[in-house]
């Protein structure tokens, strides 16, 4: 001290100085510590700052504001030479006497000092203009605003001094001082304004976030704009800033992928040493137990089964490489968690200190000889702190959540690149759902995981700190508190592992439930058909029951844990307060120990609670952990299995390949040599599974190679049999990437005879085709699919029976105008895999393929003429088409006659996919334009692309077939939440809100209590504190805590009861609606967006809905009591009350409705994601067929990026709001604190603590309470959502007063009068009047062309759609007259589409359980399944996968059979299934029909003319009218319409074969 008072010349620290009403710092003091303060923090940030400088790095151009600041920095270096000339000047000046004492060392110490420092400084300034995309810097102004806050004191000191003496002492120092002083004001003012680079500048327009200055950036206040337009207007995508170049996918994953690859190497490395240890000690073992093989056996065969799991799970763990995705991230990310980590720490420490100030504020309203400044410096200090506080935790919070939301990226795109190169072994350990979960869910958890991670150390380090400051104030009694607190989280644990198991179990339901859903939305049709919707609502409402059973357990588990969550504090203290005052007769509880303890009990509360939580969320982002790291770590498709050697002479070369689909199975090929010529056509022929489909993998290097060599000249394309159509406009689909060539584009439509569907599509090749294809039927996919093969120019064409889906006519001219021997792909090398017998005689050589051999090759006559495999084939499957065949050769090889292609659009397609029964896109058009005006009526923003009328419009963009989903924007109507609450039930909803309010009076009254209590301490100082009154307060504290949780405990369980019967009666409601929607519904509304709502909506008014709103009430009362306490305390607090509401309002409205919008955004942009994950894992082998991996890619790393812009802003958006709302909560605390001081004399130090560490918790509550409104405003959308599905317009009633009579109808007599039927309002006519009589058990045969209306005619029958005018009569009785369930179960059909439902194979047959098993046996045996239905397990009980796929095609189609032969109706209707099911099973079919529906009416829709020859009558129709009807060889001789189809199918002659 002594050294530093002959430094300066004078006294260094003098605490008188501190001790009078107008405090002031000794003049040492002031000149060394606060000048040595803000330079030092310049020193220590130099380097960092001036690091930059010796980087080689372009420069900003120089500005007019860096001009400014380095020409202050200037005037600050003279002057700080200045100061030392002065200085010298008066110790050396020739005339200064030489008894005048020198200058003390501090007067060169410190110009010195500066002027080294303005150096440095302006060193950084321009180390600034190297880093081109700052706009200022941080350190900088902090070293600003240090700088002027310390020379506050030596400003003030200087003018009291002149102003005393009356004269300026040191006149020349004076001047310097203030001068400096100006120009440090003016430095920090310039520190504090962006300088803005024309580079900076652009990126500026598209994100505002990078032209943000240091103050700009803690406030957040650069996202004021986003906010400001999200207020005015619903904010759309387009409204979305651009991301900045480190948060775009691209920049995150690159860097992400290449750590990954080495940290991978790095554990196959150490697995394979694992694996290498192991299989030594296992030989060793084996020799040194050298026990006889007899005594191994037995054990072996006889040794527990459990064991044998044991090892299972062992070996699965130990097959694949493992613990490397955690460091991973944590080495990608480093910079961000270590960043973070400081911030956390720093705001953990600073939490402490408000109990220390509350603490210091307590003992100056009690001590009055405290100075009276003393009181506003602690005000201003706790505000400060709390500022500090709120600064770093929102900074923390933001890297956390941008570090969430990377690692979530990084996971996605991996994943996603993953499934581009997955081999066939890996894939099939995962599920095209379960890849889509890795993306959505397992990323997601990381996500959540990272945004806490820091918890792990934060929580002890905060119960350590909380402990200890406890012990200073309390002593040992704090271990009362301690033990209870450590008692709750075993219980809390107890609780959360239980209601972890009814979550699982609740999963297990609810994925039941959508699968029943999603098998009833899948098989809608055949519902209605059938009329089993009542069985299926059944199922369902039995399930949902089983569901709310649990969620009611959980509930009440959840309640339990909530009372103990709401007593522990009351508890704690209780414990602690009452051990401190038993302990000994002197504990005396004072306001100061009270109030910090109780300030402190609340930071403990955190922690506590926050650690099991994170336990838990480890738990299971470890099982995701485990996952991800399987998938990414298995092993990827080998690259190498098919080679591209262009020296072959072979265009397509296999050598002994030997085949099979995953490793360890047996081959699929065997032994298979093959050598191809260049721009042959080859034809790949053998019955079903005999491996055609598997020699085209195999080509496509998609099977596992066991020997042999496959290689390939040049590039592929590559059909495959079932098309796979991207969610995209047509033109697109069939461009596939390429660059457009219009001359070949058109050539390619018109070969694929594409024309006249183009035609009818409402944007022409720009119509935008549904996920899956679904606006298109399935001939239509097909072509789309061969048009894209022949577009791309390979040079090897592999088509996968892609003739198969389309109509005999059009098949035909297909093969003629692109894969034949004269069509496009006539220079191409092409292999064809056909059952079309008919194309044989044109193509080059024939592969017949029995078993998985090649077991003959060559042309089709000397196939033909060798009597081997090939003829068996010809002959079993030929008849008329192989005659037929040989004899057209000759007038056909003359010049294929051209034909006319009708487009298959006209009709909703028989031959489609079950999703389009109105495939016409048209009338899915003018049903848009329809819905549209009914959107505008009710005033909602739909956005949907501009729909016009007709073709002529110039504006055909981008139609879309499907509308945008509507998105709810504004604010949510007051309605819904009535709606809601009317659901949960007036009597719940009003008690439970009583009974909360009741709680929070008692929990003000409690903790007046305790302030009462404190004051105890005054009264009773000097004399012993009586046992009585002791146990009184303990007691009554006690109580008023206990009657709080169970207050709280009622409150829940109430409200849950309440929840529970809204979650009932939405879902109920929900689901009978849907049952009863029109088909017309189903087809203009992808199904995805109706699981939805059975999915995420129900699930929203399942769980989150009750939890906001349980804590929106509680947040909301416990903010009115904080203010009402305050208010008690400190009645001037009221004058801040209502201007304080104000700005709470207006932030909380602003803040509300753009997070709202972002948080729908984020939901929209997200689905894309998963779509075209879904649609990339569907198309995968054609995908890598055609090679575009890359471009997939990167469309992927778009869709993220879509998704990212609004998932910024709104992690942004929610730290704009906690930063203006802490800072409201920080004021709050300043004025209780301040109008404490102020009114200080007439308060009690008790009522005082009370108040001030309420307004210290308030903060938390007032965040919550707009989290809360937000979410509730975001999640009751969800019953928006669901109450719209449930007021969509029914169809005819089921049941109506007019019941047929039993057993009706008896005779099947089918009349039409004048029947004319469209499927809307506003649409053409689909059927133009049809008049015909049809008697009993006569056979009609339908054929027309595509699009003539014949599966129009059989819906009508079933009352899908309704008639227009005319009546249909069945024995007499008018069909619109009767219930449809009435209607349909009388009559039957077996559909085009074999739709099977998930459940038993008895329920499929027989969902009321109507008839004996006898019955079904029966049927069964009928339908040729006795023997397959034996053969299984468990018989009729077998379980059916989701849509029947683990039954072949052919037994779902006779399934369908069986279906018809039980319920026995006398009017049957075929709906002919297309060419999906191969010759043998279409024979069954229509034997056992014959026989088994002799004496019903069957009407039958034929796509091929062979199985109609035999009816008794033919109906022919052409585009809704009957043009032709008579029986089949009298219209052949008519030489009329049916006359030229025989012709096209290859029909020569029909004999009278009529039943």
């Amino acid at each position: 001290m002594s050294a530093l008072n002959k430094y300066c010349g004078s006294v260094f620290w003098n605490a008188s100085y501190l001790q009078r009403p107008d405090p002031d710092l000794p003049v040492c003091f002031e000149r060394t510590v606060l000048v040595w303060l803000p330079l030092g923090f310049l020193w220590l940030c130099a380097p960092w700052q001036l690091a930059s400088l010796c980087k080689k790095s372009s420069t900003v151009p120089v500005s007019k504001l860096y001009i400014c600041k380095q020409i202050i920095a200037g005037l600050l270096l003279l002057a700080a030479i200045a100061e030392l000339a002065v200085t010298l000047s008066q110790d050396y000046e020739p005339s200064s006497d030489s008894t005048t004492p020198k200058n003390p060392a501090v007067f060169y110490t410190n110009p010195v000092l500066s002027a080294v420092s303005w150096i440095i400084l302006m060193l950084c300034q321009e180390s600034l203009r190297h880093k081109v995309t700052s706009v200022d810097s941080g350190s900088l102004f902090i070293f600003w605003l240090l700088v002027v806050v310390c020379e506050i004191f030596p400003f003030q000191t200087l003018l009291r001094d002149a102003l005393s003496k009356e004269e300026i002492v040191d006149f020349p120092r004076f001047c310097l001082f203030y001068i400096n002083f100006g120009l440090k004001l003016i430095a920090l003012v310039l520190s504090a304004i962006a300088d803005i680079s024309p580079e900076v500048q652009n990126m500026s327009k598209k994100n505002p976030e990078a032209r943000a200055t240091f103050l700009s950036r803690i406030t957040f206040h650069w996202f004021n704009s986003m906010v400001f337009k999200g207020y005015r207007r619903p904010l759309v995508q387009e409204d979305m800033w651009d991301l900045k170049n480190s948060d775009s996918t691209h920049d995150i994953c690159q860097q992400f992928e290449e750590v990954m690859i080495k940290e991978l190497k790095k554990a196959k490395m150490v697995l394979q040493k694992k694996k290498r240890k192991q299989s030594i000690s296992d030989r060793h073992h084996g020799l040194a137990k050298g026990i006889s093989q007899d005594v191994l056996v037995m054990e072996e065969t006889g040794g527990s089964k459990e064991n044998n799991k044991k090892k299972k799970k062992k070996d699965s763990e130990v097959d694949h490489a493992h613990s490397w995705l955690i460091p991973t991230i944590c080495k990608r990310f480093k910079g961000i968690l270590i960043e973070s980590a400081v911030l956390k720490l720093l705001q953990d420490l600073l939490a402490f200190a408000s109990p220390q100030l509350l603490k210091l504020m307590i003992s100056f309203t009690q001590d009055k000889s405290i100075q009276t400044w003393t009181g506003y410096l602690y005000a201003v200090l706790l505000l400060l702190v709390a500022f500090l506080q709120s600064v770093l935790l929102q900074q923390y919070f933001q890297r956390c959540f941008v570090l969430g939301m990377k690692v979530r990226t990084a996971i996605m795109v991996a994943v996603y690149k993953k499934a581009l190169v997955v081999s066939n072994d890996s894939r099939k350990e995962s599920t095209a759902g379960e890849i889509v979960n890795l993306m959505s869910a397992d990323a997601q958890r990381f996500n959540d995981v990272t945004n806490f991670i820091h918890l792990l150390w934060s929580c002890p380090l905060q119960i350590a700190l909380a402990i200890t400051f406890l012990w200073f104030e309390l002593g040992p009694s704090v271990l009362a508190g301690l033990l209870v607190m450590v008692l709750m989280v075993p219980i809390n644990g107890w609780l959360a592992t239980k209601s972890k198991g009814l979550q699982m179990k609740n999963m297990k339901y609810k994925d039941n439930r959508m699968k029943i859903v999603n098998d009833i939305l899948n098989g809608i049709k055949i519902l209605k058909f059938y009329a089993w919707e009542a069985s299926f609502e059944n199922q369902v409402q039995a399930i949902r029951e089983n569901e709310l059973k649990v969620m009611r357990k959980f509930a009440y588990l959840s309640s339990v844990s909530t009372f103990i969550f709401t007593c522990a504090p009351a508890i704690v203290s209780l414990a602690t307060f009452a051990v401190f005052v038993s302990v000994s007769p002197d504990n005396i509880l004072d306001a100061e120990k009270a109030f910090t303890s109780i300030s402190l009990f609340n930071i403990l509360r955190f922690p506590l609670v926050m650690l099991p939580q994170l336990i838990s969320i480890m738990v299971q982002t470890s099982v995701s952990k485990k996952r991800l790291e399987k998938f990414l770590g298995g092993d990827d498709l080998d690259s190498m299995a098919v080679s591209h050697d262009n020296t072959f002479s072979a265009a397509v070369n296999i050598s002994e390949g030997t085949f099979a689909w995953e490793r360890g199975t047996d081959p699929v090929l065997k032994n298979v040599s093959l050598d191809i010529n260049e721009g042959c056509l080859v034809a790949v022929v053998g019955a079903v599974g005999s491996g055609k489909t598997s020699l085209i993998s195999a080509l496509l290097g998609e099977m596992n190679k066991i020997k042999g060599h496959i290689n390939l000249k040049g590039s592929v394309a590559y059909v495959p049999q079932q098309a796979w159509i991207q969610n995209a406009t047509l033109k697109d689909n069939i461009l596939f990437g390429s660059e457009l060539d219009d001359k070949q584009y058109h050539s390619v439509v018109d070969a694929c005879a594409l024309r006249p569907d183009l035609d009818l599509l409402p944007g022409g090749d720009l119509t935008e085709i549904g996920e899956k294809g679904i606006n298109l039927s399935g001939g239509q996919k097909q072509r789309v699919s061969l048009a894209r093969a022949a577009y791309s120019c390979a040079d090897v064409y592999l088509l996968d029976d892609p003739l198969s889906a389309v109509d005999s006519h059009v098949g035909k001219h297909l093969f003629e105008r692109v894969i034949g021997p004269k069509g496009l792909l006539k220079k191409k090398t092409r292999i064809l895999v056909t059952h079309g017998i008919s194309f044989l005689p044109y193509v080059d050589t024939i592969v017949v393929l029995v078993d998985g051999v090649v077991s003959e090759v060559g042309s089709y006559n000397s196939l033909r003429a060798s009597k081997g495999a090939f003829s068996e084939f010809l002959d079993t499957y030929a008849r008329e088409e192989s005659i037929k065949a040989d004899g057209s050769k000759a007038q056909d090889s003359s010049g294929y006659e051209e034909f006319d292609t009708v487009a298959e659009s006209l009709e909703p397609q028989a031959d489609g996919s079950p999703e389009d029964i109105i495939s016409s896109t048209l009338k899915r058009e003018n049903s848009l334009r329809h819905s549209q005006r009914l959107a505008q009526q009710n005033g909602r923003l739909r956005k949907n692309s501009s729909l016009t009328g007709g073709k002529d419009t110039s504006d055909k963009k981008g139609q879309r077939l499907i509308e945008k989903e509507a998105m709810e924007t504004g604010k949510v109507k007051f309605s819904v939440f009535l709606q809601y609450l009317r659901a949960m039930g007036w009597s719940y909803t009003i008690w439970s809100f009583l009974i909360y309010f009741v709680q929070n009076v008692a929990f003000i009254g409690q903790n007046l209590w305790l302030s009462d209590w404190t004051n105890d301490a005054v009264e009773y100082l000097n004399s012993s504190y009586p046992a009585h009154v002791r146990d009184t307060r303990i007691g009554v504290f006690g109580a008023l805590g206990i009657v709080q949780g169970f207050l709280v405990f009622l409150g829940t369980i109430l409200l849950a009861n309440g929840a529970i019967n809204a979650s009932r009666i939405l879902h109920t409601r929900l689901l009978s609606n849907i049952l009863r929607v029109p088909m017309v519904f189903y087809d203009t509304t992808p199904s995805g967006r109706i699981v939805n709502r059975f999915a995420k909506d129900i699930f929203t008014v399942d769980e989150m809905i009750p939890m906001s709103f349980k804590s929106w009430i509680l947040c909301l009362l416990g903010v009115i009591g904080t203010l009402f306490v305050i208010c008690l305390a400190t009645p001037l607090f009221t004058a801040v009350v209502v201007p304080m509401a104000v700005i709470y309002y207006f932030v909380q409205r602003f803040y509300v409705a753009t997070s709202r919008q972002l948080r729908r955004l984020d939901s929209v942009s997200r689905s894309p994601i998963y779509s075209h994950f879904g649609e990339t894992v569907s198309g995968l082998s054609v995908i890598r067929a055609y090679g575009h991996q890359l471009r997939f890619l990167q469309q992927n790393e778009t869709t993220i990026d879509e998704n990212l812009k609004s998932v910024y802003p709104w992690i942004v958006s929610n730290r704009w709001l906690a930063m203006r709302l802490e800072s409201l909560g920080n004021l709050v605390v300043f004025f209780s604190a301040l109008f404490a001081v102020i009114s200080r004399d007439s308060l009690e130090s008790g009522l005082v603590g009370l108040s001030i560490s309420y307004a210290l918790n308030v903060t938390q509550t007032l965040n919550w309470l707009v989290r809360m409104t937000s979410e509730l405003e975001t999640n009751i959308v969800a019953v928006e959502r669901v109450s719209e599905y449930t007021e969509i317009k029914n169809e005819a009633q089921w049941i109506t007063e007019n019941r047929p009579p039993d057993g009706w109808p008896t005779a099947g007599k089918i009349s039409f009068k004048n029947y004319k039927v469209r499927y809307r309002p506003e649409l053409d006519l689909i059927l133009h009047g049809i008049t015909c009589n049809i008697e009993s058990t006569e056979k009609i045969g339908i054929v027309g062309r595509t699009g003539a209306g014949k599966s129009s005619l059989t819906n009508c029958l079933f009352r899908i759609i309704e008639a227009a005018e005319g009546q249909i009569l069945i024995d007499g009785i008018d069909i619109s007259t009767l219930g449809l369930h009435d209607l349909r179960s009388r009559i039957t059909i077996i559909p085009q589409d074999p739709v099977l439902f998930s459940g038993t194979l008895r329920m499929n047959l027989d969902p009321f359980e109507k008839f004996s098993d006898e019955d079904i046996w029966r049927v069964l045996e009928l339908a040729h399944l006795n023997n397959f239905v034996t053969s299984l397990s468990s018989k009729l009980q077998h379980e059916v996968s989701e849509g029947g796929e683990n039954l072949s095609l052919g037994q779902r189609q006779l399934l369908c059979l069986a279906r018809a032969l039980l319920r026995k109706s006398r009017i049957l209707i075929l709906d002919e299934a297309t060419a999906a099911v191969d010759l043998e099973t279409d024979d069954l079919i229509q034997t056992t029909i014959r026989k088994e529906f002799s004496h019903c009416t069957v009407l039958t829709v034929a796509h091929r003319l062979n199985t109609i020859l035999d009816s008794s009558r033919v109906m022919v129709l052409d585009s809704g009218k009957i043009v032709e009807f008579d029986s089949p060889s009298a219209l052949f001789n008519k030489h009329g319409h049916f006359y030229s189809m025989a012709k096209d199918a290859g029909i020569s002659s029909i004999e009278n074969t009529s039943l």
